[in-house]
């Protein structure tokens, strides 16, 4: 195999790999930017990929098998929200520490769709899941195009998403309400900003994403549906938050970076290199620790006041 080959097999992994990580990941950035640690994006994730599955599966041979993945992903869009606002109900309603209460949703959302599964579908089984949209012209660029515009929908929403984040984050009054109750709530408070509801806002937004996330990896990915379908992404994408200091492009940078040392360590067990794969399968975590380790001095603060209920009866 000559080397362009490698390298387009690599990106032509590892760029789609890519999504359900820059999805979920931009979901939690919108958390923590209004101060709310979600360690329960995994089982958000979970969730979202059983619903997107389940129309797929149910509806293959029905009237409405061309519309099954859209259902599914409105489905998959729709338990995210209600599962941030969960979520914020236990932390910003009731002050519950949110380290614990996110691993309760993630234990929560992943118990759930695995019983659901074994429920409703029994074993394994695949359905014919997102196509792939080619762009005319674009996807006939030599090496990228294929790669880049021969893709999903959701796939595309998932990159489109990262400029529009962008302008929401720091070109919007609600995107500077979010970043101010994420900073120094209090002063927030003091000039009308709703605490409770923006941070709210932003949970809901972050469920969203992250149920798209979980429908990406059983329609667009593997297009099936199992226990560990989702298999810690969630608590990568809350490293990439970190990693991508709290900028939508820093987190794009990260997801593919991590996916792109994913496809190598799997392009690498392919080719029969003589390397234990234990360690080509620990090569993408490995990648993102060290990275975090020598960004850590440079890294831009994050958000003063994450983690951390606000009470607006208590004194300073």
């Amino acid at each position: 195999m000559s080397f362009f080959m490698f390298v387009n097999n690599v990106l032509s992994i590892g760029i789609p790999f890519s999504v359900a990580l820059l999805l979920a990941a931009l979901g939690e950035m919108f958390n923590q930017r209004a101060g709310v640690f979600n360690l329960g994006c995994e089982g958000i994730m979970s969730m979202g990929a059983f619903i997107g599955f389940l129309p797929a599966y149910y509806l293959q041979e029905t009237a409405l098998a061309p519309y099954a993945n859209m259902i599914g992903i409105m489905g998959a869009a729709g338990i995210g929200v209600l599962l941030g606002i969960l979520y914020a109900l236990v932390t910003v309603t009731f002050k519950a520490p949110q380290g614990i209460a996110g691993i309760g949703l993630q234990m929560l959302g992943w118990g759930i769709a695995g019983t659901l599964f074994r429920f409703f579908i029994g074993g394994v089984t695949g359905v014919p899941g997102l196509p792939n949209r080619p762009i005319p012209l674009l996807s006939k660029i030599p090496f990228l195009g294929p790669i880049i515009f021969s893709m999903n929908g959701l796939a595309y929403f998932a990159f489109l998403f990262v400029p529009f984040s962008y302008y929401l984050l720091f070109k919007t009054p609600w995107g500077l309400k979010v970043r101010a109750v994420g900073t120094y709530p209090r002063a927030a408070d003091t000039m009308g900003i709703p605490v409770s509801k923006t941070r709210y806002q932003a949970l809901a937004l972050g469920g969203l994403l992250a149920g798209l996330a979980g429908a990406y990896l059983s329609l667009g990915q593997a297009k099936m549906f199992a226990d560990d379908i989702v298999a810690g992404r969630g608590f990568i994408a809350v490293a990439l938050v970190y990693f991508g200091q709290w900028h939508p492009l820093g987190i794009l940078g990260g997801a593919l970076l991590f996916s792109i040392a994913q496809s190598l360590q799997l392009a690498i067990q392919v080719l029969g290199i003589n390397f234990p794969y234990e360690f080509a399968v620990m090569l993408p975590y490995v990648l993102v620790i060290v990275v975090l380790a020598i960004t850590r001095g440079s890294a831009i603060k994050g958000p003063t006041e994450l983690g951390k209920a606000y009470d607006r009866e208590k004194r300073i």
